[in-house]
């Protein structure tokens, strides 16, 4: 197996979570532009944009990182003992670098002021347990895919996103640094940052959840 050096491991957290929120505002704002105030239209482009752009990451970023993006998911790595503890805390500080970059790329792209502040408000419990409910699944969605069928893990963790964005009233962002980055974009794909510590929340809650229950599913029993 080809082993990387740690600052080529971090260099693939920050370019990868920048492509994935370039993805996801870039996406968003497009979307909105386009959908001539079909709300459920923009979402649309968004959520296939979204789901699309991860499954091509995790391929290309993978092997090198892990194609984590998401403190949460390092947080169950380092737990699991799958990645040591030194490397775990050195990976959400670029993850958040990256996606304020990306952030920053995809504003760039289509024309709006680079720095912003987000006034979309994404309040209340509904809100907060579907981050919860988004994150929880999401990590079984990689334990499962990484134990029986490692080679679909990209493809299930698209798939997972592009349906959990319509059956969440958060459309499911399951991820912390995802969720700091987009409080930068006052466009579709933003949240207010009163909002944000909640979701964040949330998720870490999710997050640790599905490590406990999916850690205990899909434990082998040892046989005599």
């Amino acid at each position: 197996m080809t082993s990387f050096s740690t600052s080529r491991k971090l260099a693939a957290e920050v370019l990868g979570t920048a492509l994935l929120l370039a993805a996801v505002v870039g996406s968003g704002i497009m979307g909105e532009r386009l959908a001539g105030g079909n709300t459920a239209i923009a979402l649309l482009g968004n959520t296939l944009a979204t789901g699309a752009a991860l499954v091509v990451l995790i391929w290309v970023f993978g092997p090198i990182s892990g194609a984590h993006f998401n403190p949460a998911m390092t947080l169950v790595a380092a737990l699991r003992r799958d990645m040591p503890w030194r490397l775990a805390l050195a990976y959400p500080p670029v993850q958040v670098t990256g996606g304020v970059l990306g952030v920053w790329a995809a504003h760039a792209m289509f024309g709006e002021p680079i720095l912003q502040v987000s006034t979309r408000l994404r309040d209340g419990g509904p809100q907060a347990f579907s981050e919860v409910v988004a994150t929880f699944g999401l990590v079984g969605v990689i334990l499962g895919t990484v134990r029986f069928r490692p080679e679909a893990t990209a493809l299930a963790v698209g798939l997972y996103i592009t349906a959990a964005y319509w059956f969440t009233a958060s459309t499911s962002f399951a991820n912390p640094a995802v969720t700091a980055a987009r409080s930068l974009s006052d466009t579709f794909a933003g949240i207010a940052p009163s909002s944000a510590p909640a979701f964040i929340l949330a998720q870490l809650v999710g997050a640790l959840l599905g490590a406990a229950v999916f850690g205990w599913l899909l434990q082998v029993e040892k046989t005599s």
